[in-house]
């Protein structure tokens, strides 16, 4: 496992990171062109770049102790090499000449956790290809630009919630995002409230088919009410014409943006936890991307003295849940739904407060 000393034979020239991720609410709405409320996390994931000195890129993550090595004309292969030459080659297209470089990435983001550690990455090496090279790049251009990396060179097809909120998110304000016209503003948490999340330590097998065919299925749906996308729907009653399962999933994304502009208005904490509360049943029984892991690490959480609401975040199918908790709480109250969801010989995490043993790490 190679240091960055090491790697770079020195001091890298320039230094970048971005954070994950948590989505509060908004989920599987931002490809339905709707509305989102994530909140940036305290891990993140850093980027160190010099220019290579040679006529190849080299790419090194200690995370998989795996060199990614291509030359100017050439391709990275799939793994996270691709995700970084997607930013590389995309910012090539706007007119940026891009030398050949070395990358050491590193991460305090647990990968797999629906945490949106392929966002982080893209942006930070976004952030440090503008700081190396001096060139302009808004911040939502260069969310847009990393969505676009994903896509075509991961070959995710991603919505732009999650490099939305790892380019303009912070870790104190909820980001509310209009998913159709990247309108965002930040808004202020309930107040009194701190956030708790849980690594359920199911990896999210089956996100990714699964993801395709809910966008599939909202897309038909969309078709056959008429509208360009079922953010266009005001009226829950309207998707209940439709046949199963579009029903469901067109019933899940109405509500969903619903929930999200009641939200963003600002709600008391109570509210905001049955809002939470309401959405993670509508994802478990309308859009059916729920485990019985998340649920019962959902009920763990609600079953805690001062936790308002608690609900899956990300894709689903694995992955982490998040709580929102009374202010002071939080560490007693992950501490204690964890303990409970653990004793039946599963393998879950704290992510949210950070644990003790890793604040120094962040």
């Amino acid at each position: 496992m190679m240091n960055t000393d090491t790697f770079f034979g020195g001091a890298p020239e320039v230094n970048a990171s971005a954070p994950g991720r948590v989505n509060l609410l908004g989920e599987h709405t931002d490809y339905n062109d709707g509305f989102m409320l994530p909140v940036a996390t305290p891990q993140r994931t850093m980027v160190a770049m010099s220019r290579s000195g040679d006529e190849h890129f080299h790419f090194y993550s200690p995370t998989f102790d795996h060199t990614v090595t291509f030359a100017q004309d050439g391709s990275a292969p799939q793994g996270y090499g691709s995700y970084i030459e997607g930013c590389i080659r995309l910012v090539q297209l706007e007119g940026v000449q891009v030398p050949p470089l070395r990358i050491y990435v590193t991460t305090t983001l647990p990968v797999g956790s629906g945490l949106s550690s392929s966002a982080a990455l893209e942006v930070a090496t976004l952030r440090a290809l503008r700081t190396l090279l001096g060139f302009e790049l808004d911040d939502v251009k260069l969310a847009r630009i990393a969505q676009r990396a994903e896509i075509e060179y991961a070959h995710v097809n991603c919505g732009i919630m999650d490099q939305m909120a790892s380019s303009l998110a912070d870790e104190t304000n909820m980001l509310f995002i209009d998913a159709r016209t990247l309108e965002h503003r930040l808004v202020p948490m309930p107040p009194d409230t701190e956030l708790i999340v849980i690594d359920s330590g199911v990896a999210r097998k089956l996100a990714a088919s699964k993801y395709n065919e809910r966008r599939a299925e909202c897309e038909e749906a969309s078709r056959k009410l008429g509208v360009p996308a079922l953010r266009d729907v005001a009226d829950p009653e309207a998707v209940e014409s439709l046949p199963a399962p579009m029903r469901e999933r067109a019933r899940h994304v109405v509500r969903e943006n619903l929930r999200v502009l009641e939200a963003a208005e600002g709600v008391s904490a109570e509210r905001f936890g049955e809002l939470m509360n309401a959405s993670h049943v509508s994802l478990r029984d309308d859009y059916e991307v729920s485990i019985p892991e998340l649920d019962a690490l959902c009920e763990a959480l609600r079953a805690q003295p001062g936790v308002f609401g608690a609900r899956l975040t990300g894709a689903g199918f694995g992955g982490a849940c998040v709580a929102l908790c009374r202010a002071g709480q939080a560490e007693g109250a992950a501490a204690a739904a964890l303990a409970a969801y653990n004793k039946h010989g599963r393998q879950g995490r704290i992510l949210v407060p950070v644990p003790t043993e890793q604040k120094g790490q962040q």
